[in-house]
């Protein structure tokens, strides 16, 4: 009996230690809501300077991150770039880089302070890193269009499709990605919040999994916005990948 009490005592310490063992988190959180300076007309949205600083709180919270916040004027195209290589060049194979944007987008990719950012030059930024495990998290407009063009035969068209980037975005390439005046963050920001906070955990194992996650933020976003806004996620890596452990 004692013996049998040793061992489920050890499995609990053993199990213990290895959820207090955290990769390291290299992000950089975007948030645009002055688009006086675009290019074109673009309407000024509220929130996602709040999103791109909840997405670091939350991170912050976790563990050890190292970080870049680029909010409105400080979020041209020029300075998302250099923030994206050098940040996640501190980042080791077995550490998690995240790349977080909330402002307006168009189906091939980021409406910056001042001009447009292809989808394509963000996850060409990202592939120099050495991380295995890269994500990407966009709460924009028509985001679910951000997809490589399969014809590029260009080497930088080549090196995004080899950039390894697991992509999750707020909404399918026809739907906008709502926020409300009574919210603190937008809808696909909020639900995601909630996600890796711990409620997206289904088996209660402190490591919340690239499915997890999905299946957690889709439905909730969904119900939300009740079927006007629907996530969608795609990319080369596992079901089982760990996006946050606790």
């Amino acid at each position: 009996m004692r013996l049998d009490a040793l061992r489920i005592s050890l499995a609990v310490v053993l199990t213990v230690i290895a959820f207090s063992v955290h990769a390291r988190i290299c992000l950089v959180s975007v948030g645009v809501a002055d688009y006086s300076r675009f290019p074109s007309k673009m309407t000024d949205l509220r929130l996602p300077p709040e999103d791109a600083r909840t997405i670091v709180d939350l991170y912050s919270k976790n563990g050890s991150v190292d970080y870049s916040l680029l909010l409105d004027k400080k979020a041209t195209k020029d300075r998302i770039l250099r923030a994206i290589k050098k940040v996640f060049a501190m980042a080791s194979e077995d550490d998690i880089a995240v790349f977080f944007f909330s402002g307006h987008g168009y189906p091939g990719g980021f409406c910056a302070y001042d001009g447009n950012l292809t989808y394509e030059e963000v996850r060409n930024a990202m592939a120099e890193s050495k991380c295995r495990n890269k994500i990407m998290f966009v709460d924009a407009c028509r985001s679910g269009g951000m997809r490589v063009d399969k014809s590029e035969s260009r080497d930088d068209g080549k090196a995004a499709k080899d950039a390894n980037v697991m992509l999750f975005l707020s909404s399918r390439n026809n739907e906008s990605s709502i926020e409300r005046s009574d919210m603190a963050n937008g809808f696909f920001t909020t639900c995601l919040k909630n996600g890796l906070k711990g409620n997206a955990d289904s088996n209660r194992d402190r490591a919340i999994t690239a499915k997890e996650l999905f299946d957690f933020v889709s439905e909730a976003v969904a119900r939300l916005s009740r079927g006007k806004q629907h996530p969608v996620m795609w990319g080369n890596f596992s079901s089982d990948m760990v996006v946050m452990q606790w």
